[in-house]
């Protein structure tokens, strides 16, 4: 009884919480299928994801939302690494583990006006340069808000990643064992081969699976991408949103598919995640 009572307790949440998650996804997998009885839609079909596939908007979209979560996750992973190996090194005073919490704490929305008011043309970067005489006008700034790379919005999401990183990877570095470190090193091997052969393997697991969470969590961010990032292509997840409040409801199987698609590869990135979770618990086993 006391194995099955945490889930007993926990078993109302749990399945309200299914219920609402399960009707959602059944809906908009319908949907994206072409049923939607509402406006007369009833006949299953797959041409919608033909459409969406085929459209180069749409591909446009998901290579921007791939380069964007893949590049600031790559960024924030190896200076997120780097730091937190720095911080074995010393000693972390209280101030110092607040300072690198606080951008977890702060808000997404809060880092995006931020970043408005210091990157953009007539952001804070922008005047300054413009009263050192480096710019004439400020539409020579070339500004990171709205740019068709999605700079800005790889600077947020570079901004949230690091933290996230470093403070999850030095509680593992916390728990090592030095002294092989120390033997390495008396053995002939330089802080790059310790770092790498016998530091690295042992905080690999946790790497990766830290990488794949803020990848997926940027890769389906609706807000960053919709208030700072390219007008044109737009983020996926802001294309699907739009698409959705199209008032031709006969585009709401479009916007279904759309979002299908992008569920379905957080489906696959949090199959990988539980697949290094469940092999970095092994090993400490």
């Amino acid at each position: 009884m006391s194995k099955i009572k945490p889930y007993i307790l926990i078993a109302p949440a749990t399945l309200l919480l299914l219920f609402v998650m399960g009707v959602g996804i059944f809906t908009c997998v319908a949907q994206s299928l072409g049923y939607f009885p509402l406006i007369g839609l009833d006949n299953i079909t797959f041409d919608y994801y033909k459409d969406v596939l085929s459209n180069q908007q749409f591909i446009n979209s998901l290579i921007l939302s791939l380069k964007t979560s893949l590049v600031s996750a790559s960024i924030a992973t190896i200076i997120g690494v780097i730091l937190a190996y720095l911080m074995t090194k010393s000693r972390v005073s209280k101030f110092r583990y607040f300072l690198l919490n606080l951008p977890i704490i702060v808000p997404h929305i809060i880092v995006v006006m931020i970043s408005i008011a210091v990157f953009s043309k007539t952001g804070v970067v922008a005047r300054i340069l413009y009263n050192l005489n480096l710019i004439n006008d400020s539409s020579e700034f070339i500004s990171l808000v709205n740019d068709k790379n999605g700079i800005g919005v790889i600077i947020v999401y570079i901004y949230k990643g690091i933290p996230f990183i470093a403070i999850t990877v030095y509680n593992i570095l916390k728990r090592i064992d030095f002294k092989l470190e120390y033997v390495a090193k008396n053995l002939g091997s330089n802080k790059y081969q310790t770092f790498m052969f016998v530091i690295f393997p042992q905080i690999m697991p946790t790497i990766l699976s830290s990488f794949i969470v803020i990848f997926a969590f940027s890769f389906g961010s609706f807000e960053v991408p919709y208030l700072i990032g390219p007008t044109n292509p737009k983020a996926l997840p802001v294309s699907a949103y739009i698409n959705y409040i199209n008032t031709d409801l006969t585009q709401r199987p479009l916007s279904m598919a759309m979002n299908t698609i992008l569920t379905f590869i957080s489906f696959i990135l949090l199959i990988l995640y539980n697949l290094i979770f469940t092999k970095l618990n092994k090993n400490k086993l």
